[in-house]
């Protein structure tokens, strides 16, 4: 072969290519460029659900180790099944172990009497990362006539948590209804009210109050 037909295969002929690391730095003047062999992968997105799939109600007949001597029921004990109720509710819409963080102000608007069935409504109604607030309405119905009493009202603030008692993310929450909406705006007004009254008691045990 000519030596000029040999040069010019040799300079034509392509090597092969070096294989790129997975991050790699190019400096060329002022600019520089990182090479990556393979995209970043997708974050998961968060899921959603909605109100009506965690909702919870429960009922429990009052009996005579519910109540003091006066016939009415004690505070304490629908102070509980308000706590599991709602814990139900938590735990439908996270689907892992929750915490009770707070119970907010109860006020005990009627007396529960000793043969009174008691009907409690569990509802999710605001959301954070790891937090819930989920709203309890209890009513008492007298079995003789059907008449139901509204009670009192609570809420409740739950943290979900992993097996190492970690908070972890929970789905958002999809508020659908005109109640579920207003619910939920009032639960954003309590918790900016509640994270108040928090730095109000951090900084007076920081004050020596």
């Amino acid at each position: 072969m000519p030596i000029g037909e040999r040069l010019l295969t040799h300079s034509t002929k392509q090597q092969p290519m070096a294989k790129r690391p997975v991050s790699r730095l190019a400096q060329g003047g002022a600019h520089r460029q990182f090479f990556l062999s393979s995209p970043a992968p997708a974050l998961p997105m968060r899921q959603s659900k909605r109100v009506s799939e965690s909702q919870h109600e429960t009922s429990e007949l009052m009996m005579p180790e519910h109540a003091n001597n006066l016939g009415h029921v004690f505070g304490g004990v629908i102070l509980s099944m308000m706590d599991k109720c709602a814990a139900i509710a938590a735990l439908r819409h996270s689907r892992t172990n929750v915490v009770t963080a707070s119970i907010d102000r109860v006020d005990f608007r009627e007396p529960i009497h000793l043969g009174d069935l008691v009907v409690m409504q569990a509802s999710v109604n605001y959301v954070g990362r790891s937090s819930m607030e989920v709203g309890v309405r209890v009513e008492a119905e007298d079995l003789m006539t059907g008449n139901r009493r509204h009670t009192n009202s609570c809420y409740l603030t739950f943290v979900a948590v992993d097996r190492n008692g970690r908070p972890i993310e929970v789905p958002e929450l999809i508020p659908e209804t005109e109640d579920e909406l207003r619910r939920a705006a009032a639960a954003i007004q309590r918790r900016r009210r509640r994270l108040e009254e928090r730095e109000a008691e951090e900084q007076g045990r920081n004050d020596g109050v």
